[in-house]
């Protein structure tokens, strides 16, 4: 029988609620999150194969691509992510046969929260872990071919680590990132995000640009007995006549590039290729073309046309927005602006905020000779934010010519003032925070769908 659900109050006025009873950090274990879920039935243990994904960067961006090419080939797929832009809704993607997954419904969310708040009973909990015993309960609820779920933290004490039996474990890119709970060596760090590899299960590796990264990855899974697929060893991509070439033993597959922007994407499409037949999933190559053009990230390398950014920034003006926030996605990042340079040069400024447990200098190396100059703003929707003035200095310490700002139109308003005879119209990215670019998406009345 359908389930009746009634409800006064929205899912951000729940979750608003459990913010002010429970502590909003995480807990580096996993006994809190698997007593509720035992409280609960277990959910996570009905769950379609999953697709569990851990790493510093291309986590969100390897997921998409994992859901568009599956649903191109006709099978649903829920999908986790965190954190969200704008809405919580973003972190629950409910798979619908034969159609496109949807963002959950709010009252659906709603009667979850309700429900594992209750099963909790008041219990000291991270209202992560209650979100992620949401996630199982929703998904558990509604059936789907695959459930794609995004780690949240680390890997080995995430809430989602939970899952004994994953059809894969996908393993994105790692370098330096939250050293304060992870550890400041990358293969203390790799270690960590190895913690969702399980016993037999497949293991893919996407691209390490550190060695010690890699081997610390293949000898958990060769310890755990795992099949193991390493990037640029049992497969790979690269781009060739402006198509992308994906091999792996199977032989090659001719593809469009992704809709996605940028050459690291190119490694992260083939690791979501490579997970979804590891994880027994037929797939084609009409559907690996399709999926790529298919797949939409926002806030990563998105182009901004319209809006408040395009009204305040320059006449002309090329706007990008991106909420990679560490040295190794600054110089993805970067390394894309370069390509745009060569076909089409502009100035390149930057309107940077972030917070205080990223790596600011090294983000900001990524752009030296290259930004004409760079405006710090706040990033007011986290307690975190590192100040404007203190974060101008970072960007100075970076080689980089900074100064700070009250907000992005401010920013972009001196910008317009300080530079106005500029030789071409500027690029302008607008980055280093998540949480800025849920703000700027808010405001530019873009929200993720």
């Amino acid at each position: 029988m359908e389930r009746k659900i009634v409800t006064q109050t929205t899912a951000a006025d729940e979750i608003e609620h459990l913010m002010s009873l429970h502590p909003k950090g995480f807990d580096l274990s996993l006994d809190r999150v698997t007593g509720l879920l035992d409280r609960l039935g277990n959910p996570q243990v009905r769950l379609p194969p999953v697709i569990h994904i851990a790493g510093t960067n291309g986590k969100g961006s390897a997921g998409c691509f994992c859901r568009a090419v599956l649903e191109a080939e006709g099978f649903s797929a829920h999908v986790h992510t965190s954190p969200h832009l704008v809405h919580w809704h973003e972190r629950y993607r409910i798979g619908q046969k034969g159609a496109p997954g949807q963002l959950v419904d709010d009252a659906v969310l709603v009667d979850a929260i309700r429900r594992v708040a209750t099963a909790n009973d008041g219990r000291a909990i991270t209202v992560f872990e209650i979100l992620t015993a949401v996630t199982f309960l929703l998904f558990s609820e509604h059936p789907a071919d695959a459930a794609i779920i995004e780690v949240g933290l680390g890997g080995r004490f995430d809430a989602t680590n939970v899952i004994n039996k994953p059809a894969v474990s996908l393993i994105m890119p790692i370098s330096l990132d939250h050293q304060a709970y992870l550890g400041d060596r990358v293969e203390l760090i790799a270690a960590e995000k190895a913690g969702i590899i399980k016993r037999g299960v497949p293991v893919v590796v996407g691209f390490q640009q550190e060695e010690a990264a890699r081997e610390t990855i293949v000898s958990t899974a060769d310890r755990l007995g795992c099949p193991v697929s390493v990037y640029g060893q049992d497969y790979h991509a690269h781009e060739e006549h402006g198509r992308l070439v994906y091999q792996d033993e199977t032989g090659l597959a001719d593809l469009t590039l992704p809709q996605l922007q940028g050459r690291h994407q190119l490694a992260n499409a083939a690791a979501a290729i490579r997970a979804l037949k590891a994880a027994g999933f037929e797939i084609s190559d009409r559907a690996m073309e399709e999926g790529l053009q298919a797949a939409d990230w926002p806030g990563r390398m998105q182009r901004v046309t319209e809006g408040f950014v395009v009204d305040q920034a320059s006449r002309g003006a090329e706007i990008w927005i991106d909420g990679g926030h560490n040295p190794a996605a600054g110089h993805a990042i970067a390394e894309m602006i370069a390509e745009l340079e060569e076909k089409r040069p502009r100035p390149l400024f930057l309107v940077s905020g972030m917070i205080n447990t990223k790596d600011p200098v090294g983000y900001f190396e990524a752009f030296s000779g290259m930004a004409r100059h760079v405006y710090t703003v706040p990033v007011t929707s986290s307690v975190a934010g590192i100040d404007p003035v203190v974060l101008a200095e970072d960007a100075s310490s970076a080689g980089l010519s900074a100064q700070p700002a009250l907000d992005v139109r401010q920013a972009l308003t001196m910008m317009r003032e300080d530079f106005d005879d500029m030789e071409a119209p500027p690029r302008i990215l607008i980055g280093g925070s998540l949480y800025l670019i849920g703000d700027i998406l808010a405001e530019n009345g873009i929200v993720p769908r």
